[in-house]
Order: structure tokens, then C-alpha cells, then sequence
């Protein structure tokens, strides 16, 4: 992984990859946070860890689709982070390429995967604010959980490779949780037909 201290947040291991944009000074300042479910997983093979199990055969067919979905709708996050965790990692390495993310800047932490919604607040709370938009791959029953609270939502589920996208009226991640946010989109597999 590249390690050059001018990029990163402060005390922070996620890498800051802005892309070029046009200056804009009309716009309310705005971020992005788009929460993704990890595709649906194997339980065929007990033996292995929970941290461990791949996708099975839906996971790997609803992934690519929903990358392609995120392509279609001119989705391209500044950042992709991603739990440790195989079915999370994997499910961001089929959609990092849909969407023209280079696989090799995805940043993993393995907190995510035993993180609630505070440990995944703290998260967001401490990304670079140069990141204007950023993808976090995660698990249930935080994604929902932290879809709810962020936004006054009452989403039941959000289904594997369900993905939700929350605009903040903020230019600072550190007012995640206190800024005005919304729902703008929640899609997953299952709503529409390709």
C-alpha cells in the first residue's frame, strides 16, 4: 500500500484521492457517504470462519450488476473502504472495476467487521476531507442500523448488496451525525430487472 504522509487524513490510514473537479462556488458544501451491504455469501463449507466465507453463486452475479447499475448512474466515489472480511472485500474488488475505482486504492480495516454504529461513526467521523464521496462496504445489522440513524429512516433491511447513498449538507466528515442528511438513493438487486 502507498504510504506518502501527505495524503493521508490526520492519524488516519485512509489514503485522500481527490479527483479533479471544476470549481463550483455556488453549491451548498456536500458530502456523500454510500453504505454497501457485501453480496450474498456461501454457508456451504462449515468449517470455515464466519470472517472467512466467500460469496456464493447470487453474490457473485449480484455484485458485478449492481456495479454496473452504480456505472450507469455516473456513480465514482473518491473513496472505497472495506471490512477485511471476504464477502466485503471481495464484493468491493467486483465493483471497484464497474465503476473505474482502481482496485488496488481500495483501503481495508478489519474494525469494520466487528464494528457497531458508533465504531462505524468514528470511522466516517475521521475520513479525509478531501474525499467529497466515499463507499463503505459493511455488514448487518449495522448498515441498516446506521441508515436509520443517520437519516430518520425506517428501512426494515437493507438487503445483501443493497446499497444506500446519504447526502450530508456539511463540507467536514467530523459533522456526520449532526448535519442535515437524506436518503437520496437505496437501491439493491431485487428492485429492478437489468
Amino acid at each position: 500500500m502507498r504510504c506518502d504522509t501527505d495524503l493521508m487524513a490526520h492519524h488516519h490510514p485512509f489514503i485522500v484521492l481527490p479527483r479533479p473537479r471544476s470549481a463550483d462556488y455556488t453549491r451548498k458544501p456536500m458530502k456523500t457517504l454510500s453504505l454497501v451491504r457485501h453480496a450474498k455469501s456461501s454457508w456451504k463449507d462449515q468449517a470455515l470462519a464466519d470472517h472467512d466465507r466467500p460469496l456464493n453463486k447470487r453474490g457473485k452475479r449480484d455484485a458485478p450488476r449492481m456495479g454496473k447499475r452504480l456505472a450507469k448512474a455516473g456513480v465514482h466515489p473518491d473513496l472505497m473502504v472495506t471490512s477485511t472480511a471476504v464477502r466485503a472485500r471481495v464484493t468491493a474488488e467486483t465493483i471497484a472495476p464497474e465503476i473505474g475505482y482502481p482496485v488496488a486504492h481500495i483501503m481495508m480495516d478489519q474494525e469494520i467487521y466487528h464494528a457497531g454504529t458508533t465504531g462505524l461513526l468514528e470511522l466516517i467521523r475521521n475520513l479525509g476531507d478531501a474525499n467529497d464521496h466515499v463507499m463503505l462496504f459493511a455488514h448487518n445489522p449495522v448498515i441498516t442500523e446506521l441508515v436509520n440513524h443517520l437519516t430518520g429512516s425506517d428501512l426494515e433491511n437493507v438487503p445483501t448488496c443493497g446499497i444506500a447513498h446519504i447526502r450530508f449538507e456539511t463540507d467536514s466528515w467530523k459533522n456526520v451525525g449532526s448535519a442535515a442528511a437524506e436518503l437520496s438513493e437505496f437501491d439493491y438487486p431485487k428492485r429492478i430487472d437489468d
